[in-house]
Formats: C-alpha cells, sequence, structure tokens
C-alpha cells in the first residue's frame, strides 16, 4: 500500500484526530473512506464498520429519550444537554451551529481548563 502525505492546518488536523479518536480509529482509518470516496465519484455512500453501532446508539439514545422524557422532563434536558457537550468535546457538533447553545455561550475544551 502506498503512502499519501497532505498538509492540512492545525485546526483543522485536531478535528480529525478528535473523530478518529472518538470512532476508535487510527486517522488513516478515519481519512481513507473520504479519499476512496473522492477517488470514485458518483455519490455513492461509503459505509464504514462503525455504522452499524452508530445506528443501534442513536436507536437506543431515541428510546431513552423519549422515555426520560415521559417521565421527567428535567432529566431529558440535562442529559440533552450532556449528550451536546460531548458531541461538541468530539468535534461531531460545531458550537456556532448547535440551535441548542446558548446565545454568545462557547464551551471551553476540557483540555483548556486543566
Amino acid at each position: 500500500m502506498r503512502t499519501l502525505s497532505i498538509k492540512v492546518d492545525d485546526a483543522l488536523h485536531r478535528r480529525l484526530s478528535i473523530r478518529a479518536l472518538g470512532a476508535n480509529l487510527t486517522m488513516s482509518e478515519f481519512v481513507r473512506p473520504l479519499i476512496e470516496e473522492a477517488a470514485y465519484p458518483g455519490n455513492r455512500y461509503v459505509h464504514s464498520s462503525q455504522d452499524e453501532l452508530l445506528s443501534i446508539a442513536i436507536q437506543t439514545f431515541a428510546l431513552l429519550a423519549a422515555l426520560a422524557t415521559e417521565s421527567s422532563p428535567q432529566i431529558a434536558e440535562r442529559g440533552m444537554a450532556d449528550a451536546r457537550h460531548l458531541l461538541r468535546e468530539r468535534g461531531l457538533l460545531d458550537p456556532a451551529k448547535d440551535p441548542m447553545a446558548p446565545a454568545g455561550r462557547v464551551d471551553v475544551d476540557r483540555e483548556d481548563e486543566q
């Protein structure tokens, strides 16, 4: 297998690293499907080994959220806030595009807190 080197800015590299780590993949394993899609255009979806796990997690979360909302809206609200924080922390939710984020509030990465 050949090696491909590309230059990216530090912010992009950090976001990619966080996403790869969150998916329990190496940077190469995480980026390879994206490059394959670019090499074989045609609007096909490139499936990863994580898709089935992700779909199960989403379905489970939806069920738990519905149950929590029914029994205690406060618990559901707190759980959603925690979920948004975890998604932002892993680079999966842009704080600027989070419709539930309080206006003008930007969360500090945990690395910055230590």
